[in-house]
C-alpha cells in the first residue's frame, strides 16, 4: 500500500526528487526503534521502489508507444482530408472562372445595348429642349410680353430659371438686328427679373430657417451672373444680430460655427462662400472695431499696448478660425490679419522708437532730478588725459595758484548708477523687444529689433553707465595727492558691471532670438563687443589711477610721517611701540582700501586690482626704506614694520604680492645679521635669486657698513 502511494506521488506536479527518496526512507524506518535502526530494511525498501519504478517505466513507455500510433493514423486521416478538400477546391475555382467569363460577356452586350439606346435618345432629348427652347423664344421675338404660364406663375420660378438662363445664352449668339435686339433684351430684363426674384427666395427661406429650399435656389443661382449678390445677401443675413457682446472677439467664433454648419447644407461651393463670410467679417466688422479702439488713442503706452494685445487676440482668433475650411490658401487668414492692421503696422516701429526714447529719457531725467545732478558734456578721453598728466607732472605749482587740470569733484561719493533706473529702461525695452516679435513680418524683425537695440544702448549703456563711469573717470585724484584720497571708483566699477551683466542678459534673451538667423545677428553681436571693450577700456584706466592715487598717498604718508631718527634709536624705549607712527597710517590706509576693492569688485577684477595694488605698494616702500641708515634698534623696528605690511597684504590674498613683501622682509632681516653671517644669509632661499646690487643695497644700509667693513662681504 505505501509503495501504491509513493508511485502516485511520481504523477503530482511539481515533482522532487530529494522529497520522494526522503518520504519513503521516513515511511521505511517510521515508528521503529532508533537505537535498533536496520539499514538492510531501507536497503530493501529502496530495491523494492527501484523495481516498483523500472516497472512504470515499461508501462509508460508501452502507453506512450500506442500514442505514437494512434496520432500517425490520425496525421493519415487528416492529410487525406486536406486532400479532397483541395480537389473541391480547384473544381469550384474552374467554375467560378466560366461564370465570371460569361458574366463579363453580359455585361459588355449590355453596356453595348446602353450605348445604342443613349445614342437614340440623346439627340431626341436635345431635340425636344430645343423646340422647347424655340417655343419660348418665339414669345420674346413676339410683340408683347411672353405670354406663357412659365414665365407669370410665382410657382414655376425655378423652372423659369432653368429657360432663361439658356435663352440668356442663346441671346448672346443672335445677330445684331432690330427684331432681335428687342428680343434679346427681353430676355435680359427677364433675366434679372428672375434673378432678383431668386435672390428673395433664397432669402425668404433664410429667413424662415427653410435649408432645402435655400441649397435649392443655390443651386440654381450659381448659374447665373448674380450668384455672388445670393453669397452677399447670405453673408448680411447671417451676421444679422449676431454681434450683440461689448467685445467683438466673443461673438465671432460662436457665429462662424453656427454659419459654417449652414453654408455646408446649403452651398455647392462651401469653402469659398465660408472664405468671403469670414473675409467680410474681418474686414466690415473687425477692422472698425479695431480702429474704434485705436485710432482716437492719444497715449502712446495705452496705443502699442492695444495694438499689441489686439494683434494678438486677433491671431488666436485666425488659429481658432483656421478650422474651418476657406479653400486651398493656408495664408488666407494670416494675409487677413496684415490688411486689417496694415495701417498701423506699416508705422508701428517708429512709433515703437520714439515712444522708447521718450521713456528712456523720462526716466535718466527723474532720476538725475531726484540726485539734483545736471548731466554735463564729458570731454573726450584724450584732452582729459593730457590735462590730467600735466597736472600730475606739475602739480607742485598748484601751491602757487596754477591750475591747468581738470576740477577733481567726486559729488559726496554718488556713483550716479542706479538698478532701479537699470531696470525700468530693461523692462520699456523688453516689452518693445515683445511687441516687436508679434507684430513685425518675418522680413523687417531683425531689422527692427536693431533699431530698438540702438536706442536701449543709446540711454542705458551709454548715457547711464558709460556717463557714470566718465564721471567717476574724473573725480578720480591725482596720482600725488595732497591730502587722503576718497576713492568712490571701486563702487563705480561694482555697478557699472553688474548694470552691464542686466543688459548682457536682455541681450541674450530678447534680442537674439529676433536676429538669430539674419545678418543683424553678427551685426548686433559685434556692437555688444565693442560696447564691453570700451566700457572695460575706461574701467581699466580707471582702476590704474585709482591704484595710482592710492600708491601716491602712501608714499606721501611716508615721506611726511617718517622721520630720518625713527630707525635710528638712541634707547631701547622705542621697542614698545612695535611699529612707526607712519607704519600704522599706512596700514590703516592700506586695509581700509583692500576692504573697498573687495566689497564692490568681484571676480578677476579683484585679483588684478590688488595685484597691482600690491606692486606698486611694494615699491613705494622698497624705494622709502633705502633713503633711511638702520642702527641695531632701527633695524628691529623696521622689521616690525614691513613685517606689519606683510601682514594686512595677507589680505589680499595674491601670491606674488605675498612673495614680494616676503623678500623685502627677509631683506630687511640684513640689517640685523651679524657681519659674519651675512654672506650664508644672503645664499639663504628667500634671497638666494636676488641681484647682488639689491643685496648690497641693504647691506650699505647698516650703521656699521663702513666700520665692519662690509663692501666685499658677498664677494
Amino acid at each position: 500500500m505505501s509503495h501504491q502511494v509513493s508511485l502516485e506521488e511520481l504523477e503530482q506536479e511539481p515533482f522532487d526528487a530529494h522529497e520522494f527518496v526522503e518520504r519513503i526512507a521516513w515511511r521505511t524506518i517510521h515508528n521503529r526503534d532508533q537505537a535498533q535502526f536496520n539499514p538492510m530494511l531501507l536497503h530493501t525498501a529502496f530495491e523494492k521502489m527501484i523495481k516498483d519504478l523500472e516497472g512504470k517505466n515499461s508501462q509508460i513507455e508501452k502507453k506512450i508507444e500506442k500514442l505514437e500510433e494512434n496520432c500517425k493514423d490520425e496525421e493519415k486521416r487528416h492529410w487525406h482530408r486536406v486532400a479532397e478538400l483541395q480537389k473541391k477546391n480547384q473544381s469550384t475555382y474552374s467554375h467560378f472562372q466560366v461564370l465570371d467569363e460569361k458574366i463579363n460577356l453580359v455585361a459588355t452586350k449590355v453596356v453595348h445595348l446602353g450605348d445604342q439606346l443613349e445614342g437614340v435618345n440623346n439627340p431626341r432629348a436635345k431635340a425636344v429642349e430645343a423646340k422647347k427652347l424655340m417655343s419660348y423664344m418665339s414669345e420674346f421675338l413676339s410683340d408683347g410680353p411672353p405670354k406663357s404660364d412659365l414665365f407669370t406663375d410665382p410657382a414655376k420660378l425655378e423652372q423659369a430659371a432653368d429657360i432663361i438662363q439658356k435663352l440668356y445664352h442663346v441671346a448672346l449668339e443672335l445677330p445684331s438686328n432690330e427684331s432681335y435686339d428687342n428680343a434679346r433684351k427681353k430676355i435680359w430684363d427677364k433675366y434679372n427679373n428672375i434673378e432678383s426674384e431668386l435672390i428673395k427666395e433664397f432669402t425668404k427661406a433664410h429667413t424662415e430657417g427653410d435649408k432645402k429650399k435655400m441649397k435649392r435656389v443655390a443651386m440654381v443661382l450659381s448659374n447665373f451672373k448674380g450668384y455672388g449678390q445670393c453669397i452677399d445677401a447670405f453673408i448680411e443675413e447671417a451676421q444679422r444680430n449676431a454681434f450683440y457682446k461689448a467685445d467683438l472677439f466673443d461673438d465671432i467664433v460662436p457665429c462662424c460655427s453656427r454659419t459654417n454648419e449652414l453654408i455646408t447644407e446649403v452651398f455647392s461651393n462651401h469653402d469659398a462662400v465660408m472664405a468671403k463670410f469670414v473675409q467680410n467679417i474681418y474686414h466690415n466688422k473687425l477692422q472698425k472695431y479695431i480702429y474704434s479702439k485705436l485710432d482716437n488713442e492719444i497715449d502712446p503706452e495705452v496705443y502699442l499696448d492695444s495694438l499689441y494685445k489686439l494683434y494678438t487676440r486677433t491671431i488666436k482668433l485666425s488659429e481658432e478660425l483656421s478650422q474651418f475650411k476657406m479653400g486651398n490658401d493656408s495664408l488666407f487668414l494670416a494675409k487677413l490679419t496684415k490688411s486689417i492692421f496694415h495701417k498701423h503696422l506699416d508705422a508701428y516701429i517708429g512709433f515703437e522708437t520714439k515712444y522708447l526714447k521718450e521713456r528712456c529719457a523720462a526716466h535718466l531725467q527723474r532720476y538725475y532730478e531726484v540726485n539734483g545732478h545736471q548731466k554735463k558734456q564729458i570731454q573726450s578721453g584724450g584732452i582729459t588725459e593730457l590735462r590730467r598728466d600735466l597736472q600730475a607732472k606739475i602739480g607742485t605749482m598748484t601751491k602757487t595758484g596754477i591750475n591747468i587740470g581738470p576740477t577733481i569733484e567726486n559729488y559726496g561719493g554718488e556713483t550716479f548708477l542706479s538698478q532701479e533706473v537699470t531696470i525700468s529702461i530693461l523692462q520699456e525695452s523688453k516689452n518693445a523687444f515683445k511687441r516687436c516679435h508679434v507684430l513685425c513680418t518675418h522680413s523687417d524683425l531683425a531689422g527692427n529689433a536693431e533699431k530698438i537695440l540702438c536706442v536701449l544702448i543709446q540711454y542705458l549703456v551709454l548715457e547711464h553707465i558709460d556717463y557714470a563711469v566718465e564721471l567717476g573717470l574724473q573725480a578720480i585724484p591725482l596720482p600725488d595727492p595732497k591730502s587722503q584720497p576718497e576713492i568712490y571708483f571701486f563702487d563705480v566699477v561694482g555697478q557699472a558691471n553688474t548694470l552691464f551683466h542686466l543688459f548682457e542678459k536682455q541681450f541674450q534673451d530678447s534680442l537674439i532670438p529676433l536676429v538669430l538667423s539674419s545678418p543683424k545677428h553678427s551685426l548686433c553681436l559685434q556692437k555688444r563687443r565693442q560696447l564691453r571693450e570700451q566700457l572695460e577700456g575706461k574701467i581699466d584706466t580707471g582702476l590704474d589711477r585709482a591704484v595710482a592715487a592710492v600708491a601716491g598717498w602712501v608714499r606721501n604718508i611716508l615721506s611726511a610721517e617718517q622721520k630720518k631718527t625713527d630707525f635710528k634709536p638712541e634707547d631701547d624705549s622705542v621697542l614698545g611701540q612695535m611699529n612707526t607712527p607712519a607704519c600704522a597710517k599706512v596700514v590703516k590706509f592700506i586695509s581700509s582700501i583692500a576692504q573697498t576693492i573687495h566689497s564692490y569688485l568681484d571676480g578677476k577684477n579683484v585679483e588684478v586690482v590688488l595685484t597691482d595694488l600690491g606692486t606698486r605698494l611694494h615699491r613705494v616702500i622698497f624705494e622709502h626704506l633705502q633713503q633711511f641708515q638702520y642702527n641695531s634698534l632701527g633695524a628691529m623696528l623696521v622689521i616690525c614694520d614691513v613685517n606689519e605690511y606683510r601682514r594686512s597684504i595677507k589680505d589680499f590674498k595674491i601670491p606674488l604680492v605675498l612673495e614680494l613683501f616676503e623678500k623685502l622682509h627677509a631683506l630687511c632681516n640684513l640689517l640685523v645679521v651679524v657681519p659674519d653671517n651675512l654672506k650664508q644669509v644672503c645664499s639663504g632661499e628667500q634671497l638666494v635669486g636676488l641681484d647682488k646690487q639689491v643685496l648690497m643695497g641693504f647691506i650699505q644700509l647698516r650703521y656699521d657698513f663702513r666700520t665692519a667693513k662690509l663692501a666685499n662681504v658677498l664677494k
